[in-house]
């Protein structure tokens, strides 16, 4: 008996007369006539890491017979999206010869996704690219919107460009392989989304938070879809982030802090926007923005999806103050954040008082 494969889920990002799509299902990277159409050139270069290519290249590869193609790995990990491999990615377009109407395809989670992203944006002042993400963060999140970037030391994500891919591929056969750890750590990006701006999703998340960790098909290509269609909405809005998509930032001015203090290496991006969203709920309800219930509210998801909502120890409440003054929301020397009302009602804040903040932080690492 075959087992029929249902039809893709799509959502289209509209942005004025440009649109493309985000297809997210199963057996999608093997189904070269639908994302091989994206491709107009007779170059491609394929950006993915030592992880995710040994896995899922060999799929992809078959969809570009015919190009001119090569590939450039990176090492795994978030210290790896930088300014030395975007180089790097270029050289390789450069050894390709790419022309301008040459499509770079990304291959990986976020970090793939940004820093191929970004090489595109800069190759010929910017070519095409696909995404192709393998994670549930960078299905649900990063894959979407066309915000690009690689890291400094200073902190994250300061250096980037807005360019949109022209298709999204959210294969979920490629979550199979994911650890449970990242796999946990992309379930904080869709709770952010309801924490936003749809508090009937968060309610659905709290009733079905055993089936999206058991990794059920039918509830997880719901939960991405759902959090895809809110964030398409909100780019299609404000697509360069001149107001309402900065409250897709919920929880990043901390989460982003306590990743650069951890160099990367203690905390996955989700994890440092899990806890930066119980931070920001907690400050929330410290300036009488909200109560006490909707903060244990998101307290008990986040610990019912397995995500951590302590701040790791050792950190300082003064060195994450300074990291968070350099986040890219800050406006005239003051602190601009997304805090909320309660669930679904988030907003941005500016001329917000440190001492509050770091009245916060010093709580959470008592």
């Amino acid at each position: 008996m075959t087992t029929t494969v249902p039809t893709p889920r799509t959502i289209d990002v509209a942005l004025g007369q440009r649109s493309y799509p985000v297809w997210i299902g199963h057996g999608l990277l093997a189904d070269h006539a639908r994302w091989r159409a994206a491709l107009k050139g007779r170059h491609a270069l394929v950006i993915s890491n030592t992880t995710v290519a040994p896995l899922y290249l060999d799929r992809v590869a078959q969809g570009l017979e015919g190009l001119h193609w090569s590939s450039f790995l990176l090492d795994d990990g978030e210290s790896h999206k930088s300014f030395a491999n975007v180089g790097r990615a270029l050289e390789a377009l450069a050894q390709l010869g790419a022309t301008r109407d040459a499509c770079v395809v990304a291959l990986g989670g976020g970090v793939v996704g940004d820093l191929a992203g970004f090489s595109a944006a800069c190759w010929m002042r910017g070519i095409d690219f696909i995404q192709m993400p393998t994670t549930l963060l960078s299905m649900v999140d990063s894959s979407v919107g066309g915000k690009t970037g690689v890291n400094l030391p200073a902190g994250k994500n300061l250096v980037g460009a807005f360019h949109q891919p022209r298709a999204v591929v959210a294969d979920i056969d490629t979550l199979a392989s994911l650890p449970e750890r990242e796999y946990r750590a992309g379930l904080a990006e869709v709770v952010k989304g309801a924490a936003i701006g749809d508090p009937a999703f968060f309610a659905w998340l709290e009733e079905h938070a055993a089936a999206l960790n058991a990794r059920e098909s039918a509830p997880l290509i719901e939960a991405i879809a759902r959090k895809v269609r809110y964030k398409a909405g909100v780019v299609a809005r404000d697509e360069t982030e001149q107001g309402e998509r900065a409250l897709l930032n919920l929880g990043h001015t901390f989460g982003h802090a306590l990743e650069t203090a951890g160099k990367y290496k203690v905390l996955l991006h989700g994890e440092g926007v899990a806890i930066g969203m119980l931070l920001a709920a907690q400050l929330s309800e410290r300036m009488g923005m909200s109560e006490p219930a909707d903060t244990a509210r998101l307290h008990r998801l986040l610990e019912a999806l397995g995500l951590p909502t302590t701040v790791p120890p050792g950190m300082q409440p003064e060195a994450l103050l300074a990291l968070m003054r350099l986040d890219k929301k800050n406006l005239a020397g003051t602190l601009r954040l997304i805090l909320w009302r309660g669930v679904g009602r988030a907003e941005i804040v500016g001329g917000v008082d440190e001492t509050a903040v770091l009245a916060v932080l010093e709580a959470a690492l008592r």
